[in-house]
């Protein structure tokens, strides 16, 4: 089993910054990727960035030059910087995971629960 636990959402001004952070747990092999999708009420879920173990960081055009994504391979942890955000960017961010859980099994992709991200002034 694999649980993906997100922290770090809530409310803040146009031009403010949040963190998140996403924790993977459970039994996990191999991580191919991590990262964090959007979805906004009416909209599909989108890409924010995602981080591939080995490979370069890729972010949406929407949100280059303002978020970061970093990880930390050793607790299976990715955080994302939101700086200068705009109301454009609420919506429920959740974190994506690709594990493998033992030797010779395939990749799958697990999601968390989610976290509401809401900027307004």
């Amino acid at each position: 089993q694999v649980q993906l636990v997100e922290s770090g959402g809530g409310l803040v001004q146009p031009g403010g910054s949040l963190r998140l952070s996403c924790a993977a747990s459970g039994s996990i092999f191999s991580i191919k990727a991590m990262g964090w999708y959007r979805q906004a009420p009416g909209k599909q879920r989108e890409l924010v960035a995602v981080i591939p173990s080995g490979g370069m960081t890729n972010y949406a055009d929407s949100v280059k030059g303002r978020f970061t994504l970093s990880r930390d391979n050793a607790k299976n942890t990715v955080f994302l910087q939101m700086n200068s955000l705009k109301p454009e960017d609420t919506a429920v961010y959740y974190c994506n995971a690709v594990i493998s859980r033992s030797w010779g099994n395939p990749f799958y992709a697990y999601w968390g629960q989610g976290t509401q991200v809401t900027v307004s002034s």
